[in-house]
C-alpha cells in the first residue's frame, strides 16, 4: 500500500471525524458535515493531485447499498400500494419540472435538444441527501417522507429512458467537435494503445428491441434469482457460521447485481432496489441490513465528502453571481412545483413544506447525465461544467434547507 493511498485515506477519515461532530452538535447534521469536510480538504487535494472524480464514482456505491436497504424496507404489496404515488405524482413531477426548466433554456437562446437536456438533469432530485437527511431526523415515516421516497424512486426509474434517450439529441456541430477532440486524443496518446480497457456491455451493437429484450432478461433474472436462489445461498452460507463469510457474500449479491445493471446499461442503484423488494420478505433480511448498513454509511459519507470537495471554484468565482443565483432560481422552482402536488395530494402543514423544500435540489443523476451528454455531444464541454457546478451547490445548500425547516416550519411541540 503507497503512502500517497494512505495520506488520502488518513486525510479523508480526520475530515470527516472533525467536520461531522462539529455540524451535529450545530444541528445541521451529518450531511452538511461531510461537504464542508470536503470544502475544507479541496485545496490540498488539488496540491495531491488527487482524482476527485475517481474517488466520487467509488464512493457511488454506497448509493447502491443505500437503494438495496430501501429495498429491503418495502415489500412488494407495499410498492405496489406506492404506485400512484410513485407514477402520477412522480412523472408529474418530472414532467413540470422539465418543461419549464427547457422554456427557461430556450429564452436563454438555447436549443430545444439542450434544453431538454438541462430539464432532465435538473428535475432529479439527490436520493443519497435527501434519504440520509430523512432517516437522520427521523422523518422517512411520517407522509411528507413517505411521499418524498416514492418522488424519488419515480426518478430513479425514470434515468433508464433518460439515458436511451440522450444520444439521440447529439448536435451535428458537437458531434465534429468529439470526434476531433478524440482523434487530437489518439495522436497524443498513440503509444499507450496497450494499456487501454475495452468496457464489457451485453448491449454493445445491438438494435433497439434487442437491447431492451437483454435489459427485461437481466431485471427478471434478478428478480428469479432474489426470489429463488439467494435466500438458499444465505442459509448454505449460515451453516459455516462465521460472520464475515455471511458479510462477504452480502457484498457479493450487492455487487453482482449492480455489476449487471451496468453491463446492460442500466443505473446499478435501481437494480439493487429492486433486488432489496425481492428479498424483503427473505428470513435474512435483518442480518442483511445490520451487515451491509455501516458500509452504506461509510461509503455515503465519502460520497458526501467528494460532492464537496469537486466544487470548481475557479468557475464559481469567475460566475459568482449567475452560477448563485441560476442555483437558487432551480431550488425556487422546484419548491414551486412540489409545493403545488403537495396541494392537489392533500398535503398539509409541516408535511407539505418537508416534501416542497426537501426535494428542491439536482441529484447525483445528473453527474451521470451530464457526463454523458457531453460525451455523445448532447451538450458542449463549458455549459456541462456550470450544470454539474449549480447541481453540486444546490446539493450543498439542501442540509441548510432542511435546518430551517426544521428550526422555523416545525413547532416545537412535535419536533423529534
Amino acid at each position: 500500500m503507497s503512502p500517497e493511498f494512505m495520506l488520502v485515506t488518513f486525510v479523508l477519515f480526520l475530515a470527516g471525524s472533525i467536520a461531522v461532530p462539529i455540524a451535529s452538535r450545530l444541528g445541521l447534521g451529518s450531511v452538511l458535515g461531510y461537504l464542508i469536510a470536503g470544502i475544507v480538504i479541496s485545496p490540498m487535494f488539488n496540491v495531491m493531485g488527487v482524482d476527485v472524480a475517481a474517488l466520487q464514482h467509488f464512493a457511488e456505491f454506497g448509493i447502491v447499498m443505500m437503494l438495496f436497504l430501501i429495498g429491503l424496507e418495502m415489500r412488494p404489496r407495499e410498492l405496489w400500494l406506492m404506485r400512484s404515488k410513485i407514477f402520477v405524482m412522480g412523472g408529474l413531477q418530472i414532467c413540470l419540472t422539465t418543461i419549464l426548466v427547457m422554456t427557461i433554456s430556450m429564452g436563454f437562446g438555447y436549443v430545444w435538444t439542450m434544453s431538454l437536456t438541462i430539464g432532465l438533469v435538473f428535475a432529479l432530485s439527490s436520493t443519497a441527501i435527501v434519504n440520509q437527511t430523512l432517516v437522520e431526523k427521523r422523518l422517512l415515516k411520517s407522509t411528507g417522507g413517505r411521499y418524498s421516497l416514492a418522488v424519488l424512486l419515480a426518478q430513479d426509474i425514470t434515468v433508464i429512458p433518460i439515458l436511451i434517450v440522450l444520444p439521440l439529441l447529439a448536435a451535428p456541430d458537437l458531434i465534429q467537435l468529439v470526434l476531433i477532440e478524440l482523434l487530437e486524443l489518439t495522436d497524443v496518446n498513440q503509444h499507450d494503445y496497450h494499456v487501454t480497457v475495452n468496457t464489457v456491455s451485453l448491449v454493445e451493437g445491438l438494435n433497439g428491441w434487442q437491447a431492451a429484450a437483454v435489459t427485461f432478461m437481466a431485471v427478471g433474472g434478478v428478480i428469479i434469482l432474489g426470489k429463488f436462489a439467494v435466500t438458499p445461498l444465505f442459509r448454505f452460507v449460515a451453516q459455516a457460521r462465521l460472520r464475515e463469510l455471511f458479510l462477504s457474500t452480502a457484498l457479493l449479491v450487492v455487487v453482482g447485481i449492480a455489476l449487471l445493471m451496468t453491463l446492460v446499461g442500466l443505473p446499478p442503484a435501481l437494480g439493487a432496489f429492486l433486488a432489496g423488494v425481492v428479498l424483503a420478505s427473505s428470513e435474512y433480511k435483518f442480518e442483511l441490513e445490520n451487515n451491509i448498513d455501516p458500509y452504506r454509511g461509510l461509503l455515503l459519507g465519502l460520497f458526501f465528502i467528494t460532492i464537496g470537495a469537486g466544487i470548481n471554484f475557479d468557475l464559481l468565482f469567475n460566475s459568482f453571481t449567475i452560477i448563485i443565483s441560476l442555483t437558487v432560481g432551480l431550488i425556487i422552482l422546484k419548491s414551486v412545483v412540489l409545493l403545488l402536488l403537495a396541494v392537489i395530494y392533500n398535503l398539509k402543514g409541516t408535511d407539505r413544506w418537508l416534501f416542497s423544500l426537501g426535494l428542491a435540489q439536482a441529484g447525483e443523476f445528473g453527474f451521470v447525465l451530464v457526463t454523458l451528454s457531453v460525451t455523445k455531444a448532447v451538450l458542449p464541454k463549458e455549459l456541462a461544467d456550470t450544470l454539474i457546478l449549480i447541481v453540486t451547490l444546490s446539493m450543498l445548500l439542501t442540509p441548510m434547507i432542511f435546518f430551517i425547516y426544521d428550526k422555523f416550519l416545525v413547532p416545537p411541540k412535535i419536533k423529534l
